[in-house]
């Protein structure tokens, strides 16, 4: 062989080399793979650096949920601001990288493309539909997520943690809540108005087995998110004679449904869970009704809570965003930021940032109580976090438009029902 050609063999080695090894690189970059790096002593991996931890948030800004997300934006930055204020975690300060997707599946498949490979996780992620649209994608990257979502289609996935409740177990303690204090009973009849997908069609296997258990029957009523006068649906509720509704929907349905209902005379209890109502409805014509009829269902407690936590995130929120509302928005943002914060402090101290072990830390996590609502069990994927709900009611003067009007307590039932849904 020639001078020539053993020169050329070379390079062309070399040349195949380098271009296996770009490929490895660009492979696990776009995969989101943790690294062996380790800095300070502390393994890392995307999303971290030596001076800094990134989360992020897939949050709607624009759309349907725009309230829900403003507020939890802000109350995220609000936690991050102090952590950052108090030397941040393992010696590195937080930042949240967000992402507004408008409530649009296809804009948020987008917008996780271009945030994974450079957070660690994700503390916020506004609608099952999203979340359910991207959980093939968080589980192979190892992305620990907590959704603002709480359908039980999203349960068993260890990247991916539903905080508090499910939206069945919120619509098994309505039921009960109703049968309780408001005097439905066996034979009696209830409406269960109920957005089409994952939120509505889990709400309504809830109410549907809490209520075949006390004798009741429930008239169903699916509707979609762009539905805004549920005038026809009031109408064939009203005609089923039901005594009580329970709606699973966003805020402007929530309104519509008790506002056309007092209007008409149908002037039952309605109660909604926590993403059904928000604090700017005191401020529409539907008031008084929503004030008079309805009761809200929630895994936390009124932002107008005497827990020494939450009184103590309402000021400081209120310090920082003078000119926003103070709604539940807030409090489950905070909470979710704090229980995130939580999980890295204890990935730190076992020795490594990297996206597997921060899931890993969450999982060993059995009792974890921030102080803002009841505590948390992270240990089983398959099973709700939380199983206590509290009532609360809307409130002219109460911080965040509402009131607490009963205390977290475990519904009857719940674990019979979560041994025949499993």
């Amino acid at each position: 062989m020639n001078t020539r050609n053993r020169t050329a063999r070379a390079v062309l080695a070399l040349s195949l080399a380098v271009l296996v090894a770009a490929t490895g690189c660009s492979s696990k970059a776009k995969s989101g793979g943790d690294g062996d790096t380790r800095t300070g002593g502390v393994r890392t991996g995307p999303g971290v650096t030596a001076d800094t931890i990134r989360l992020g948030a897939l949050t709607d800004l624009t759309g349907p949920y725009a309230t829900l997300g403003k507020s939890n934006v802000q109350a995220q930055q609000l936690w991050a601001d102090q952590v950052n204020a108090q030397g941040g975690i393992c010696h590195r300060k937080i930042e949240i990288v967000v992402k507004d997707h408008g409530y649009d599946v296809q804009k948020a498949v987008t917008a996780y493309a271009d945030i994974a490979p450079d957070v660690v996780a994700l503390p916020q992620v506004i609608g099952s539909s999203v979340v359910a649209a991207l959980l093939d994608d968080i589980e192979r990257d190892k992305v620990l997520t907590f959704p603002q979502a709480w359908s039980a289609s999203l349960l068993g996935k260890d990247a991916v943690q539903v905080l508090g409740t499910t939206y069945d177990v919120d619509a098994l303690a309505a039921v009960d809540y109703l049968t309780r204090t408001k005097g439905i009973g066996k034979g009696d009849r209830i409406g269960h108005v109920y957005f089409e997908g994952d939120y509505g069609d889990n709400a309504l296997e809830g109410s549907t087995w809490a209520a075949e258990r006390a004798g009741i029957t429930v008239v169903g009523q699916k509707i979609q998110a762009t539905d805004t006068d549920l005038s026809a649906q009031v109408a064939a509720l009203a005609k089923a004679d039901v005594k009580a509704v329970l709606i699973s929907a966003g805020p402007a349905q929530t309104a519509s449904l008790v506002g056309v209902a007092a209007a008409s005379g149908l002037k039952v209890p309605v109660v909604t869970s926590a993403p059904g109502y928000a604090p700017q409805l005191l401020k529409t014509q539907a008031a008084p009704a929503l004030v008079a009829m309805l009761s809200i269902v929630s895994a936390a407690p009124s932002v107008n809570s005497d827990l020494p936590g939450v009184k103590a995130m309402v000021a400081a929120y209120k310090e920082k965003y003078p000119d926003s509302s103070v709604d539940s928005g807030v409090l489950s943002g905070y909470n979710a930021a704090r229980l995130m914060g939580e999980d890295l402090k204890k990935a730190c101290a076992a020795g490594s940032l990297a996206r597997a072990d921060v899931i890993k830390a969450h999982r060993s996590q059995s009792e974890l109580d921030t102080g803002l609502g009841t505590p948390q069990d992270f240990s089983d994927p398959s099973r709700p976090a939380a199983l206590s709900t509290y009532v609360l009611k809307p409130d002219m003067k109460g911080v965040g438009g509402t009131v607490g009007v009963e205390d977290a307590h475990r519904a009857p039932g719940v674990e019979e029902y979560l041994k025949q849904r499993s």
